[in-house]
């Protein structure tokens, strides 16, 4: 992957302005709608099984969000992610907290075994559970990753069959032939809620406008670890509030320099950092 082919989805995503149809969780419906449309993209928020289907069959991309489940939401999510799958959208899986409860593990699997999985993204211990390996979740969040994540991704992949996007300290994107380990990102990340989220949706704009699903989700998460890093940067003296206002600022502005001055991720079986 060339940091000019990142240029060029993002400018894709912002002249293409691309629908990104989310069923999403409640705590992070406006963040990822406002993060999404900094950004260039097209957000709806489409919930009610009777439009969903039609929603989904006319959107760049589909995301499915289990981070606050019932029953109702999962049966919208089916019918989506058919519809979809009907229609040639990719769908992007978030499993959140997949692990912390039977009904979210089972939820998840439901929806990896029923429709078609583009691109599933989610932290060590939701690949883990959802691809029936041991790792450890309290709550929907993981700690610290202890184990061989690249390994993990990979088989994980192998078992799924879909790009598996393993995010964390480095964020490992891999179709089982190729893998992609991207550097970028900030710690103060995790103290915003819903930047996971945000970022499984930026990874469906980027999937609307680019086939190749390995290629789409490590531009959008190297796109979105260079905002951060950008914002973090920029409200250094201040906290956690300031720094997700900055982060919207700078999903809006990250342009082709910060990609081609900030951007830092690996190719593996290259060994070469770019």
């Amino acid at each position: 992957m060339e940091k000019s082919e990142i240029v060029s989805m993002l400018n894709k995503v912002r002249t293409q302005k691309p629908l990104i149809h989310n069923i999403t969780n409640v705590v992070v419906t406006n963040f990822t709608a406002n993060g999404l449309l900094a950004l260039g993209a097209s957000p709806v928020m489409a919930y009610a099984a009777e439009e969903v289907a039609e929603m989904a069959a006319i959107a760049g991309s589909l995301v499915l969000n289990i981070g606050t489940l019932n029953s109702t939401v999962v049966e919208s999510m089916l019918i989506a992610g058919k519809a979809a799958n009907e229609h040639g959208v990719p769908v992007i899986l978030d499993p959140v907290g997949a692990g912390a409860t039977a009904y979210r593990t089972e939820t998840a699997l439901k929806l990896m075994q029923e429709l078609k999985i583009s691109i599933i993204r989610g932290n060590a211990a939701e690949i883990a559970n959802v691809a029936g390996e041991k790792w450890d979740i309290h709550g929907v969040d993981a700690g610290e990753a202890a184990g061989d994540v690249i390994s993990l991704a990979v088989s994980a992949e192998k078992k799924l069959n879909t790009v598996v996007a393993l995010t964390g300290k480095d964020d490992i994107i891999t179709d089982g032939k190729a893998t992609v380990i991207v550097h970028n990102g900030h710690p103060i990340l995790t103290k915003v809620t819903g930047t996971g989220c945000l970022l499984t949706s930026v990874i469906g704009a980027f999937a609307a406008v680019e086939k190749n699903p390995l290629i789409a989700a490590a531009a959008a998460i190297v796109t979105y670890g260079v905002a951060a890093e950008r914002a973090a940067e920029k409200s250094a003296d201040k906290g956690a509030g300031s720094f997700q206002v900055e982060f919207l600022d700078q999903l809006y502005k990250v342009n082709e320099d910060d990609i081609q001055n900030y951007s830092s991720f690996t190719e593996r079986g290259t060994n070469e950092d770019v």
